[in-house]
C-alpha cells in the first residue's frame, strides 16, 4: 500500500531527518512537510493524507491541539506523535493516536509506525457498534508501545509518575495517579488509597486485617485507606447487585 504522509516539526533539521526517513520507506509514496501547525492545516485543506507524523512541542498551536482538530475530520488521518518528551503520553492515549515515537528517531522504529498506519488503511471500515479500545503509550525495552487500558489491573503512585500493573508486567508512565483516577473513573477504576488505583471488577476480596482493610487483585494485597473504605464497599455492593440482576 502506498501512503501519503505529512511530517510536521518546527525545527528544520528534525523535519529534514523525519522526512528523509519516511521517504526511505518503500510504503511511502509522498511526504508533505510543514514547519508548524498552521502550515500543516493549509496542507491538509488541499490534500488528503493517510497519516500525520507530528511533533508535540511547537510554538503557537502545538501538536496536541492540532491532533484534536484532526480527530474532528470526516476522515481523520492516523496520528503518530514524534517527540523528545514522554509527558504527553496520557493525552496521546486520550486522543487515540496510532503511535508515539521518541526522538532521536530510528528507521526501524519508524518502520513499525508505518506498518501500523498501513494496517489501519488496509483494513475495511469498522462498524460503528463499538469504539476502538483505548491504549496508553509505555516504554518497553527502549521502544514505545501502545498498552491497552483493559490490560491494566491496578496502578501504583510513584512520585509524579504512575506504575501500571498488568497480569505479567508493570510499566512506569509520566502521569500522576490523581490524573488517571479522574480520567479512568468511567472505565471502572477506583481510588482505594492515596497510592493505589484499582480496576473494581477485578477485586476478588475485601478483608479486614490488623492494620486495616486490604483488597486482593491477582493474589496481590493492596491497602485501603480509611477515607476510601466506605466508598469502596458501596461500589462493590452496587457492582454485585448489578451482576445479580442481569
Amino acid at each position: 500500500m502506498s501512503l501519503v504522509v505529512l511530517a510536521v516539526d518546527d525545527e528544520p533539521p528534525a523535519l529534514d531527518e523525519l522526512a528523509y526517513l519516511l521517504n526511505a520507506d518503500g510504503r511511502v509514496a509522498y511526504v508533505h512537510r510543514a514547519g508548524d501547525a498552521t502550515e500543516a492545516l493549509r496542507v491538509l485543506r488541499d490534500t488528503e493524507v493517510d497519516a500525520v507524523f507530528l511533533d508535540i512541542r511547537m510554538p503557537g498551536l502545538d501538536g496536541m491541539e492540532l491532533a484534536r482538530i484532526l480527530r474532528r475530520f470526516a476522515r481523520p488521518p492516523a496520528i503518530v506523535f514524534v517527540t523528545a518528551y514522554d509527558d504527553g503520553a496520557v493525552d496521546a492515549f486520550d486522543l487515540g493516536v496510532t503511535d508515539y515515537v521518541r526522538k532521536p528517531v530510528r528507521a526501524e522504529r519508524l518502520a513499525e509506525s508505518l506498518r501500523r498506519v498501513a494496517g489501519l488503511r488496509a483494513a475495511p471500515p469498522a462498524p460503528a457498534k463499538r469504539a476502538e479500545e483505548p491504549s496508553i503509550p509505555v516504554e518497553l525495552a527502549g521502544t514505545t508501545r501502545m498498552l491497552p487500558r483493559s490490560s491494566v489491573r491496578w496502578v501504583e503512585a510513584q512520585g509524579d509518575y504512575a506504575r501500571l500493573h498488568t497480569a505479567d508486567a508493570s510499566h512506569l508512565v509520566r502521569v500522576s495517579l490523581a490524573t488517571l483516577a479522574e480520567r479512568w473513573a468511567d472505565a471502572g477504576f477506583v481510588r482505594i488509597h492515596r497510592s493505589y488505583l484499582v480496576q473494581l471488577r477485578l477485586v476478588t476480596e475485601l478483608r479486614l486485617t490488623q492494620s486495616g482493610y486490604v483488597v486482593t487483585i491477582d493474589g496481590t494485597e493492596l491497602p485501603v485507606s480509611r477515607r476510601h473504605t466506605r466508598e469502596l464497599k458501596d461500589k462493590l455492593i452496587r457492582a454485585a447487585k448489578n451482576d445479580w440482576t442481569r
